[in-house]
């Protein structure tokens, strides 16, 4: 069981995003931002902001540790009380400027708390003006990811992200799905991280074509209305419900890290409901569980 092989695996994932990300931006650039642990460890924040295609994104390293866990991680997990711990992953959030470019997130990490160990991650995606094509292809690549270790883990994952990713105030999903896991390592440890690469590998195959296909779409002022009211919903997700942030906050993690998945633009609006028969209200419909490779 080799930790290094998992961080060195993490580090060149976020490299490569990094650069894919980086070659639509001829006017802006990724500052690299490098930070350490309190208790151990440090990680390095990857940000760009206010380019031509990516309004904002983050894609984050981080390798913590620390003599004891925070309550967000043993609340549920008991017999983790009172046991050093390490954290290592890469996580991301891209908020296209595009309305019709779907806004993403993917985690892929490793924990160990000194005897106990799993991985875990995901990926999932946000439209605001969805296309049945781009969800279906969304789909075929959460499926592709986790074929080949067995034929239920597609099935299994995309119901345990649209659960996860659930919100219950609004009664309604954040996006579209895709795949999420935790506590996993059934596969024992070399494969259940090939499983978390496959994840991790497949993430850009899945995102990229739709952000070829949609960023040159025309867009107007009441588009970009919309996209702000529904990233409202992100922001709620990440402060009310999300574990990694709450995690993170509460192991003390760097706070503007944590917090970059926040889009840059967001906004909120008393009781509005989209006219019936809209574009807007189209989104609606995608906004919960559904068998997307069944159509």
């Amino acid at each position: 069981m080799s930790t290094q092989k998992v961080k060195d695996y993490l580090l060149l994932l976020q490299k490569n995003i990094v650069d894919k990300l980086q070659a639509y931006e001829a006017s802006q650039q990724f500052i690299a931002d490098q930070w350490s642990h309190d208790q151990g460890g440090g990680g390095q924040s990857c940000v760009l902001e206010n380019g031509t295609v990516f309004e904002k994104a983050g894609v984050n390293f981080s390798h913590v540790m620390g003599e004891s866990l925070p309550a967000s991680a043993t609340a549920s997990r008991p017999e983790l009380k009172g046991k050093s711990f390490q954290a290592m992953g890469v996580s991301l959030v891209i908020h296209p400027r595009n309305p019709f470019v779907p806004t993403t997130h993917m985690n892929v990490r490793h924990f160990q708390a000194e005897d106990i160990w799993w991985f875990g991650g995901g990926f999932d995606l946000t439209p605001y003006y969805p296309f049945n094509e781009d969800v279906i292809h969304w789909h075929q690549m959460s499926k592709q990811a986790c074929d080949p270790f067995g034929p239920d883990y597609y099935l299994r994952f995309k119901q345990w992200c649209d659960e996860y990713f659930y919100l219950k105030h609004r009664n309604e999903t954040r996006g579209i799905g895709g795949l999420f896991f935790d506590d996993f390592n059934e596969l024992g440890f070399e494969q259940s991280f090939a499983f978390m690469q496959s994840v991790g590998d497949h993430f850009l195959p899945a995102y990229l074509p739709l952000v070829n296909k949609r960023k040159d779409t025309d867009f107007d002022q009441k588009h970009r209305d919309f996209q702000s009211y529904r990233r409202g919903r992100y922001v709620e997700f990440n402060l009310v419900y999300d574990r990694g942030t709450l995690f993170g906050l509460q192991s003390g993690g760097r706070t503007e890290s944590i917090l970059m998945s926040m889009p840059p633009v967001a906004g909120w609006r008393y009781d509005w409901k989209p006219n019936a028969g809209s574009a807007e209200a189209e989104l609606y419909d995608y906004l919960k569980p559904h068998d997307w490779l069944s159509n």
